[in-house]
C-alpha cells in the first residue's frame, strides 16, 4: 500500500513537471535566462522595446493580497485612472493549466513570476500558453474577468460604450490580445492584481531585475474578517465553517476545508519580511490595511496613488466616493462587486460569527493579529460591543 501511494504522488508530479516543461518548450524561455520578451516569438513581435516611448518610464504595480482581503476595489481604485492598464486575475489561467499544484508549490510559483515578467512587459501572448482551448490568431474569448479593465473595454481593443466616466464592454466580445497589447504599451502604469502569490519574497527576483520597475502594494486583513467573507462568498468551499456559523456547532469535519491557517502563515510571513526592510524592498512596498482603507476610502486612495505616482483626478474621487457610500441588494449578493458601504462594512463580521469560532481563528492567527495591529477578544461581550473597535490605530508608512 505505501509502494502504491508513492508510486502514485510520483506519477503525479511527474505528469505536472513534464505539462510544464512542455509549456515552457512551446513559448519563450523562462525570464530568469534573461531573454528578449518577444525574441522567442518573431512572428507576432510588437516591436523592439526601444521602439516604445513609455519604456523608461513605465511604472510596474502589483497588488498582493489573499482571497476575500478587498482586492477588487483596490484594483479598481487603480483600474479608474485613464492612464492605466489593469489586469484583474491574471494568474488565474496558471492555476487553471498546471493540475497538481499542492505538491508542486515550487512549479506553480515559477510559472507565476515568468508570466508576471511577460505580462509586465505587455507581452500578452504570454497568456496564451495557460489557455484552454488555445486561442486562434491571438483571439481570445476567456480572459478571466476582463470586462473589469477599462482599458479593455476602450480603444483600440474594442469599440465600446461609454457610461458616464466608465467604459462598458457590453458587444466588445472577443479580446484580440494583439490590440490589448497595443493599449498595454501606450499607458504609464501597468497594474496586476493577484490573489496566487501572497508573500512578497516569492517575487524577489521581479523586484530586482533591473529590466522592471515594480512597485508592491501588499493589502491586508482582519483574519476573522476574512474567513466571514470566504464563507458569504464560497459556502460550497467553506461547508463545514458555514454550518458552524449558521448552527453555532463546531463540525468535526473542519479539517477537510481548505486550509485557513495557511493564509495567516503567509501573510505574517510576507509583512514580516518587509517590515525588517530588507535593501531589495526599499521605495518598492507599500502596506494597506483593508479597515484603514475602507474608514479613510479617499485619504488612503491619494496615498497609494502618490505612491505609485500617479495623479489624482477628479472623475477618481468621484467614483472613490459613490463606491464607498452603500450598495443594494444586487451589487451585494455579486462575489466580485466593488460597491460597498464601506465603513459599515468594518468589523460587521462581528455580528455574524459565533465567539468560538472567532476564538478558533484568533488562536491559529494570533501572530498575524499582532503584527498588524488587530485585537483579539476574550468574551462573546467583548466581540459584539461594537463601540469598541478591534482595529489599533497604528501607521504603516511606505518603505523608501
Amino acid at each position: 500500500m505505501e509502494l502504491t501511494w508513492k508510486f502514485l504522488v510520483m506519477l503525479v508530479f511527474g505528469s505536472v513537471v513534464i505539462q510544464y516543461i512542455i509549456i515552457q518548450s512551446l513559448t519563450s524561455t523562462s525570464f530568469l535566462m534573461c531573454p528578449a520578451p518577444f525574441n522567442s516569438r518573431p512572428e507576432v513581435r510588437l516591436g523592439s522595446m526601444d521602439e516604445d516611448p513609455n519604456t523608461t518610464r513605465r511604472m510596474h504595480v502589483l497588488i498582493l493580497t489573499a482571497t476575500r482581503c478587498g482586492s477588487s476595489f483596490l484594483g479598481q481604485l487603480l483600474n479608474q485612472h485613464h492612464n492605466v492598464f489593469y489586469l484583474f486575475e491574471p494568474l488565474h489561467h496558471v492555476q487553471d493549466s498546471l493540475t497538481g499544484e499542492n505538491f508542486l508549490r515550487q512549479l506553480t510559483l515559477g510559472a507565476n513570476r515568468d508570466l508576471l515578467w511577460s505580462l509586465f512587459q505587455c507581452d500578452l501572448y504570454a497568456l496564451e500558453r495557460y489557455m484552454r482551448p488555445p486561442p486562434t490568431n491571438h483571439m481570445v474569448a476567456n480572459l478571466f474577468n476582463y470586462r473589469i479593465s477599462q482599458a479593455l473595454c476602450q480603444p483600440p481593443v474594442c469599440e465600446g460604450v461609454k457610461l458616464g466616466e466608465e467604459w462598458s464592454c457590453n458587444g466588445c466580445g472577443q479580446v484580440n490580445l494583439t490590440l490589448a497589447a497595443q493599449a498595454c504599451r501606450g499607458k504609464s502604469h501597468v497594474v496586476y492584481k493577484t490573489v496566487r502569490v501572497v508573500v512578497v519574497g516569492d517575487v524577489r527576483s521581479l523586484l530586482e531585475d533591473p529590466r522592471l520597475n515594480i512597485k508592491v502594494i501588499q493589502l491586508v486583513r482582519d483574519p476573522r474578517g476574512i474567513i466571514n467573507s470566504r464563507i458569504e462568498a464560497f459556502p460550497g468551499w467553506y461547508k463545514p465553517w458555514y454550518s458552524w456559523k449558521t448552527s453555532g456547532q463546531r463540525p468535526p469535519s473542519l479539517h477537510v476545508t481548505p486550509p485557513f491557517t495557511t493564509t495567516c502563515e503567509e501573510l505574517h510571513s510576507s509583512v514580516s519580511t518587509a517590515l525588517s526592510r530588507p535593501e531589495w524592498l526599499k521605495g518598492r512596498y507599500m502596506l494597506v490595511r483593508y479597515e484603514d482603507l475602507a474608514r479613510n476610502p479617499l485619504q488612503k486612495t491619494k496615498e497609494i496613488y502618490n505612491f505609485v505616482g500617479l495623479t489624482m483626478t477628479p472623475s477618481v474621487e468621484r467614483w472613490v466616493s459613490a463606491n464607498t457610500k452603500g450598495a443594494n441588494k444586487e451589487q451585494n449578493n455579486n462575489v466580485y462587486s466593488t460597491t460597498r458601504d464601506s465603513v459599515a462594512n468594518v468589523e460587521n463580521w462581528r455580528l455574524k460569527l459565533p465567539f468560538e469560532m472567532v476564538q478558533h481563528v484568533q488562536a491559529e492567527c494570533q501572530d498575524m493579529l499582532s503584527i498588524m495591529g488587530y485585537r483579539q477578544v476574550h468574551s462573546a461581550q467583548e466581540l459584539k460591543n461594537m463601540n469598541i473597535s478591534l482595529v489599533q490605530e497604528t501607521t504603516f508608512e511606505p518603505f523608501l
